[in-house]
């Protein structure tokens, strides 16, 4: 009974170990810029951007447009959420409840600024031929403050 045990101990110890010894493979760090989040100028609020299309030009259009989305969150944001549960029966001999729960939450921005630049901008082509585009926009911070004092 006691070696029992202790075969049950060493097969348990050693699926543990082959099971934990697998958790390196298949995990790919993201790659984002050395630049990625630095907030290295005090005369500007900088937002970040990112995307990844078939096209270059579109590629750089949606980036931006994340970046400037992200400042304009800064200054006014209205967020709506919505829940809708919809049950269903289907089935003439055996009926089948069918269940769908789906969570929409919507965040609108809304914010006019001026002297707006993209001060860093990287692109890259990855393996399926895809481009992904790296944005930094810098809005000067007089901009945001007039910003948030209209909303005020």
């Amino acid at each position: 009974m006691k070696l029992f045990k202790i075969l049950a101990v060493l097969v348990v110890v050693m699926l543990l170990l082959t099971a934990c010894g697998r958790g390196g493979k298949g995990v790919k760090k993201l790659y984002y810029p050395e630049w990625w989040q630095d907030q290295d100028n005090a005369e500007y609020v900088q937002t970040y951007g990112m995307a990844t299309k078939v096209s270059q030009n579109s590629s750089y259009d949606a980036a931006y447009a994340n970046a400037m989305l992200q400042a304009a969150q800064y200054v006014e944001t209205y967020v709506k959420g919505m829940v809708k549960n919809y049950e269903e029966e289907a089935g003439v001999n055996n009926p089948q409840v069918l269940a769908l729960t789906s969570k929409v939450v919507k965040a609108v921005a809304k914010a006019k600024f001026a002297n707006v630049m993209v001060t860093k901008q990287e692109t890259i082509i990855s393996d399926d031929n895809r481009f992904q585009t790296f944005v930094r926009v810098s809005v000067p911070k007089e901009a945001v403050n007039k910003n948030l004092m209209n909303q005020i």
